[in-house]
């Protein structure tokens, strides 16, 4: 999967493409979780949105790719072959990243957004199966399609730029 269009070849795409989901994936799970504690959207929900989203934002470039992005690559790495497609390695590193951050980020969400209170496991083991489900299927049908998306891109402009500069040498 190293040469893979659809996935980063070094730390900087790397880098890119974790940018790219942490931050479309941030945004929805902010904007949901907020609105659906309100239970509206007005002008102050959107305030408060505005003022989780760098907070959470932050936390979850840092606990991703530190602690879950490497469990859940060494467990996709168990549970697949050499021989599997890649689609299947995706949707289990997909699986299990969202099984790691949803867990974490449910309770983060709720200590970030309402402090320490007495009630955080309780709301946990209510919100984080819905938090779950949630993410799992926007992760795998919309953000990171779209990471993988600007990876082609990406490499699809910088293999043309190589080939011009092949051609140019070759004149």
């Amino acid at each position: 999967m190293q040469f893979e269009k659809r996935l980063p070849r070094n730390g900087k795409e790397g880098l890119l493409y974790g940018t790219i989901i942490s931050t479309l994936t941030v945004i929805f799970m902010t904007t949901f979780s907020v609105i659906l504690a309100v239970g509206e959207f007005n002008g102050d929900v959107a305030l408060t949105i505005l003022k989780m989203m760098p907070i959470i934002w932050v936390i979850v470039m840092i606990i991703e790719p530190a602690i879950f992005g490497r469990i859940a690559e060494a467990l996709a790495a168990k549970f697949t072959q050499p021989t599997d497609s890649f689609n299947a390695k995706i949707l289990f590193r997909i699986l299990f990243t969202v099984l790691g951050m949803s867990a974490a980020m449910t309770l983060i969400g709720d200590i970030v957004g309402n402090g320490f209170h007495t009630e955080i496991f309780s709301n946990w083991i209510h919100n984080w199966p819905r938090n779950f489900v949630i993410v799992l299927i926007a992760e795998s049908l919309v953000i990171q399609p779209i990471a993988r998306f600007a990876m082609v891109k990406l490499h699809e402009s910088q293999d043309k730029k190589a080939q011009l500069e092949i051609n140019a040498q070759i004149q």
